[in-house]
C-alpha cells in the first residue's frame, strides 16, 4: 500500500487548466459556491444530476456514478457511465466544443481504475449532452499510461508557492479569477 493521499480524478482536468486553481478550490470550498461558481459550472452541475442520482439509464448493463480507484496510480473518483454490454466507458459533458488534454487524462484515469478493479473496458468516449453527440477516444495503451503517470506525479509534486504562469485566456475563463491573488483580471462571468 502506498503512503500518499489519493488524488481526485475530477481534479486532473482542473490541474491541467491551472495548477493554482486546485489550491484556490481547496481554500474556498468551505464557502458558499455562489461566491465563485459561474454559469457554466452551475449548468454543468445540473446536467450531471441524472448521472449522480443514477437516473441516467434504466438498462441493467449500465452503471452510473460508480466509485472507482486505482491503488497503483493513487487516484479515485467516480465514472459517469459504463455500458457493460458494449464495454464502453463514457464521460459526459454539457458542452464540448473542444476536447482538452486534461479531459482525456480524466477519462484515461477512469479507464485505468476500471481495469484495475476488474472491469472490461474496450472503448472510451465523451458524450456531449447539449448536442447528443458521442465522440470516441482511443484507449491510452502503454504510452498513454506512462504519460498519465508522469502527469499525476507532476500533480503530486506541485507546490502552490512555485511561479505561476499567467495565461490571460485561461484566467478570463477561470471561476477563481476574481479571487486569485496572482492576477488582477476579471473573468468573463462577472
Amino acid at each position: 500500500m502506498h503512503s500518499y493521499t489519493y488524488i481526485a480524478i475530477s481534479q486532473l482536468n482542473d490541474f491541467m487548466f491551472c495548477p493554482y486553481s486546485i489550491y484556490l478550490h481547496n481554500v474556498y470550498m468551505g464557502s458558499d459556491e455562489e461566491n465563485y461558481h459561474a454559469t457554466p459550472q452551475i449548468k454543468g452541475k445540473a446536467a450531471h444530476e441524472r448521472v449522480d442520482n443514477k437516473t441516467a439509464s434504466t438498462r441493467k448493463d449500465v452503471l452510473t456514478s460508480l466509485p472507482v480507484y486505482s491503488e497503483t496510480l493513487g487516484i479515485m473518483g467516480k465514472i459517469d457511465i459504463y455500458k457493460g454490454n458494449e464495454k464502453l466507458l463514457i464521460e459526459r459533458k454539457l458542452h464540448l466544443k473542444r476536447i482538452f488534454k486534461g479531459q482525456i487524462y480524466q477519462l484515461w484515469a477512469q479507464y485505468f481504475c476500471m481495469i484495475e478493479m476488474g472491469y472490461e473496458v474496450e472503448h472510451l468516449a465523451f458524450y456531449e449532452i447539449s448536442t447528443n453527440k458521442t465522440t470516441p477516444i482511443d484507449l491510452p495503451g502503454e504510452k498513454g499510461k506512462i504519460e498519465l503517470i508522469s502527469f499525476i506525479e507532476n500533480f503530486r509534486n506541485y507546490n502552490p508557492t512555485d511561479m505561476i504562469v499567467i495565461n490571460p485566456n485561461k484566467c478570463l475563463h477561470c471561476i477563481y479569477c476574481n479571487l486569485c491573488d496572482k492576477t488582477d483580471m476579471e473573468n468573463v462571468y462577472t
